[in-house]
């Protein structure tokens, strides 16, 4: 059942804390994650997929992603429904049909991208991108940007597959030496190897919100 961009409680039983082995305090309640509408060259994309949508059910970390059922955004959703997790999935409505909207999800249905935008960054407490196309890109790269500028605080991750995301890092590094990134407006990411590197880089950098002020630079970090 799809809401039109009107919150609801999740038909699903939350599990407790304790029986979830749930992480830390620190650890985020939500996470949004960006990923393909394909599955990629390499079946190691969707394998990482499934095992973040089953990694965060484990933990009790709700699943905040675009809705659609096709490519790595399903195998991600549906691993992480049939691990008994909470999966919101925010989809605009001309998009229903050509990204296959996971009807097993809570759906919410948004009038444009705008608004699925805003309800992503609004129910996440992370960001969280995994390999994909032009769309995977913005959608993370508008966060840091966010972020950037002093928007928000929340943490932001790349989910590095096979080197996936070497060349992104490559360009940061670039227009940190050619001063586009310059100095008080450094950029704060993570970049992780495996699927079970993501909540423990996402509490880190939780806990960095907390207790350290919004200007201070966080290195892009290699786990």
């Amino acid at each position: 059942m799809a809401d039109r961009g009107k919150s609801r409680s999740h038909p699903r039983t939350r599990k407790s804390a304790t029986a979830a082995g749930r992480a830390p305090a620190s650890a985020p309640s939500s996470v949004c994650v960006y990923c393909g509408s394909g599955l990629g060259s390499d079946p190691a994309y969707a394998e990482a997929a499934r095992a973040l949508g089953r990694h965060l059910a484990a933990q009790n970390i709700g699943l905040i992603y675009g809705g659609g059922g096709r490519g790595l955004m399903g195998e991600l959703a549906q691993a992480a429904i049939d691990a008994g997790g909470r999966v919101v999935g925010i989809i605009p409505e001309f998009l229903i049909r050509a990204e296959h909207a996971m009807r097993s999800a809570h759906l919410i249905v948004t009038n444009d991208m705008h608004e699925r935008k805003l309800q992503m960054y609004q129910r996440a407490d992370a960001f969280v991108a995994l390999p994909g196309g032009i769309g995977t890109l913005e959608e993370f790269v508008e966060q840091l940007t966010w972020n950037q500028i002093g928007q928000h605080n929340k943490p932001l991750v790349l989910v590095n597959v096979l080197g996936y995301w070497d060349p992104l890092v490559a360009l940061f590094r670039h227009m940190e030496r050619n001063r586009f990134i310059r100095p008080g407006l450094a950029i704060k990411y993570a970049v992780v190897g495996s699927v079970d590197e993501v909540v423990p880089a996402i509490s880190r950098g939780l806990a960095r919100a907390q207790t350290g002020p919004q200007a201070a630079r966080i290195a892009p970090e290699k786990l």
